[in-house]
């Protein structure tokens, strides 16, 4: 296992981290299996554990703090915060109200008296950016975190929210967790750029490609919508729906290269995503014990040009082939108040 600095907070972590979003009702519901894949990681060398709040509402935190157990000062553990876990009012978001509640709930499910990394895990454009530095840098005082984060935001947010804690004399976000895979390069283009420039690091998440680099979908083969992460999102793996083509076509183009260089499909996409000077560990979120020891295999891996020339012949750089953040659309889009001016506003300066 190869380890690096986490961005300026000094802090070494495992280039594979161990993704727990599988662990609990979601995923993997048997707690004891859970936890024989977090030890079986730790006796590989991985030292960095990501989880979440949500990831099966507290459940994951829940199993990922009972496997730690004595074991947890050799580990380098983050967690996120932003979705809610129950429905009603100020029980979600980057509020200072709700991530003072929320990192106390976070730190009684893991059973620890820190957290080392604490990530925003979306942004959220009903709370001021500076709020939620201001409530973080006073987490970092208290001790319960030792650095922040953030999780899937843009380069424009992540450059907004650099300039307002210079401005303010906050801290800030020192580390990034976006999609990352050779089917999904689009943080390529900005985000990664602005994380080398700004010193943060950077945890992806989804190397596999929800799935579709493990090698299990393939072009012209049946495809069981009815389990795995096939039946969470049928549409993602259904070959019948045009959009899914290209998948498939770059599919079999990588699977071919793996062959050619003596490699699994898996290792191969999680050694081009580690291979990227601005990301520090690739999060790999197996459901069982064996999909974690197959995935550990590729670890010592390093891709050469020739190889990482073909991977950019076959999906060049800055592409998405899918778009990793679709269930996720940004508000400007989904919300009509961020791009319709009300009808009365429209109304009076036709008038005029």
């Amino acid at each position: 296992m190869r380890y690096r600095i986490l961005g300026g907070t000094g802090i070494e972590v495992s280039t594979y981290c161990l993704g727990a979003m599988m662990f609990g009702s979601v995923g993997n519901p048997d707690h004891e299996a859970c936890t024989r894949i977090v030890h079986a990681a730790l006796d590989q060398g991985v030292n960095f554990v990501d989880t979440a709040d949500m990831y099966s509402a507290g459940e994951s935190e829940e199993i990922v703090g009972k496997a730690l157990g004595g074991r947890r000062d050799d580990v380098v553990l983050a967690t996120k915060v932003h979705f809610p876990l129950t429905e009603g009012p100020n029980r979600s978001g980057n509020s200072r109200r709700w991530i003072v509640r929320a990192v106390e709930d976070s730190l009684r499910r893991l059973g620890t008296d820190w957290i080392d990394v604490y990530q925003v895990h979306r942004p959220d454009p009903r709370t001021d950016i500076e709020e939620t530095l201001d409530v973080l840098g006073d987490l970092v005082s208290q001790g319960k975190i030792r650095a922040f984060g953030t999780s899937s935001f843009p380069a424009d947010e992540i450059v907004e929210a650099h300039a307002v804690a210079e401005r303010r004399g906050l801290r800030r976000p020192r580390t990034e967790q976006p999609p990352y895979s050779i089917l999904a390069r689009g943080i390529e283009r900005s985000v990664l750029p602005v994380t080398r420039r700004y010193g943060m690091g950077v945890l992806t998440w989804s190397p596999l490609a929800f799935g579709f680099l493990t090698g299990r979908y393939r072009k012209d083969m049946p495809v069981d919508l009815t389990s795995g992460r096939a039946a969470l999102r049928p549409t993602r793996f259904d070959p019948a729906l045009p959009e899914n083509a290209a998948k498939f076509e770059a599919v079999e183009k990588l699977a071919a290269l793996a062959d050619d260089i003596g490699c699994t499909l898996p290792e191969l996409a999680i050694a081009f995503a580690a291979a990227h000077p601005a990301v520090t560990s690739v999060i790999v979120g197996p459901r069982t014990e064996e999909q974690l020891v197959g995935l550990l295999k590729g670890a010592p891996l390093v891709l050469d040009d020739e190889v990482l020339d073909r991977i950019d012949e076959i999906v060049p750089p800055g592409t998405n082939v899918y778009d990793p953040e679709a269930a996720f659309p940004p508000a400007s889009l989904t919300d009509l108040a961020g791009r319709r001016r009300p009808l009365t506003d429209r109304a009076a300066a036709d008038a005029a």
